[in-house]
């Protein structure tokens, strides 16, 4: 397939998607190296973004994925103003700190960093899908551990982890066993007053 022809392919099927597409899952689907998909897809976006265009195609980790562009952010919030952004409170962005530079990471080690019962915050970073499910730990109790999602990255507006500022890590020692209790049965109905808002492009 040419190039002109991969890129309007790969365009058609991000438009759709909405979401993150994997450059594997392109190429699997087009029957196409990854490394073509790749340049083609990097043309694409800088084409899009050359010609100043509404929609931007951007880079999250090993895929790509179609979203608006920053300069439409405005009239994007007024034209879709039911539409509210995800907010974060205080606790909220702090429990998202810990998992982003310590990921995997549970319950435990975030509340053993913040020192506060965390379990609400972790809850609410789920439902809002910048974090999920990465497995359990294989200790006593194999409490569930949690990891960013793309949404996290372009909530943020991240290519990948590696674009998150250096900081001092903490020598956390050896995991904590910890009572499980599932964040996702926690009610979402009270919403922290102290918000921070956090958009997306």
């Amino acid at each position: 397939m040419e190039q002109i022809e991969l890129q309007r392919v790969i365009e058609s099927i991000l438009f759709a998607a909405g979401e993150r597409i994997a450059v594997s899952q392109l190429a699997s689907v087009l029957e196409a190296d990854e490394k073509d998909i790749i340049e083609a897809t990097n043309a694409l976006a800088d084409e899009l973004a050359y010609n100043r265009r509404g929609i931007r195609i951007i880079r999250l980790e090993d895929g790509y994925q179609m979203v608006s562009s920053g300069e439409m952010a405005e009239y994007i919030t007024k034209a879709l103003e039911t539409r509210k952004p995800p907010k974060l409170s205080a606790s909220q962005l702090e429990a998202l700190t810990i998992i982003a530079y310590y990921q995997p990471a549970t319950k435990a080690m975030v509340e053993q960093l913040r020192g506060v019962d965390s379990a609400y915050s972790i809850g609410a970073l789920l439902n809002k899908k910048l974090i999920e499910d990465a497995g359990r730990l294989n200790v006593p109790g194999r409490p569930i551990q949690y990891r960013t999602t793309p949404v996290f990255l372009r909530t943020f507006g991240l290519s990948s982890l590696e674009e998150l500022p250096p900081i001092e890590k903490v020598d956390l020692g050896e995991p904590i066993v910890e009572e499980q209790q599932d964040p996702d049965q926690l009610s979402m109905e009270d919403v922290n007053p102290e918000q921070v808002s956090v958009g997306e492009n």
